[in-house]
């Protein structure tokens, strides 16, 4: 039996979260990285006897589209899975559903579920330093529980909130990040994008290919990459009160 983490993580909150269940679950896991856009990700092929941990983020209440066609071109063969979200305390909605949807075509069987919370993408103020302590104590006593599921014969998958959106989850127009006056141009963010958006020369992005993922801001070596003031500001306050009060991890089993 082989365990594997396969996560999608631009800005590093979601595999926070997914190492501490791994951490709990295995001795040591195979890692599948559905940022990377250099993987054929067609070459993945689990078996029946293997576990996976399936993480993404949760981008306004959806899985990133990237991410569910990366893991559908994944071949399950029937391993057991736990789904995780990880979301910036405001809600996850509809990403477990669609997540659940997403590894039950890639031929896997979920059979554990985790809503993590991890600082936000954007307001990186919203939810900053999660998965905190005390998350990492609740994930812990939750990896506990998955354990006990994986190690009995029960592979019936978890009751989750949400349904699975009948369109496909659309970029927020306006949210792709330049490039400012500060860039050296060391090619950091064009290489690690997980979309190939960015222009290795200019170091912008085409807001046609961009899925707002963040990566860019969060990996810039000299803070060189942002977000336009004005929707910097705006979504910044709007998230301070929509996210006011402090969420909890969640499991279902």
């Amino acid at each position: 039996m082989t365990f594997y983490e396969i996560t999608f993580s631009p800005t590093g909150g979601t595999k926070r979260a997914a190492d501490i269940l791994s951490r709990c679950l295995a001795q040591q896991a195979a890692e599948i990285d559905l940022c990377n856009r250099n993987l054929d990700f067609s070459e993945a092929a689990l078996t029946e006897e293997d576990v996976a941990l399936i993480a993404v983020p949760s981008y306004g209440g959806r899985v990133p589209q990237t991410a569910i066609g990366r893991l559908r071109a994944i071949s399950g063969n029937q391993a057991r899975a736990i789904l995780v979200c990880a979301y910036g305390n405001r809600a996850y909605d509809n990403t477990l559903a669609e997540l659940m949807d997403a590894a039950d075509k890639a031929g896997f069987r979920p059979i554990a579920a985790v809503a993590a919370l991890a600082e936000h993408s954007i307001a990186r103020k919203v939810a900053a330093g999660r998965p905190d302590a005390e998350d990492e104590k609740l994930l812990k006593n939750m990896a506990a529980q998955i354990r006990q599921k994986l190690a009995s014969a029960d592979c019936s998958a978890p009751q989750i909130p949400g349904k699975v959106p009948e369109k496909p989850g659309m970029q927020t127009p306006g949210m792709a990040p330049n490039a400012s006056d500060a860039c050296v141009k060391c090619g950091l963010c064009a290489e690690k994008c997980p979309v190939g958006a960015i222009d290795p020369v200019t170091m912008n992005p085409d807001s046609k290919k961009c899925i707002n993922c963040m990566r860019c801001i969060s990996i810039c070596p000299v803070g060189a990459k942002k977000l336009g003031r004005v929707i910097t500001s705006l979504g910044g306050v709007a998230l301070s009160v929509l996210c006011a009060n402090r969420k909890e991890c969640e499991l279902f089993l």
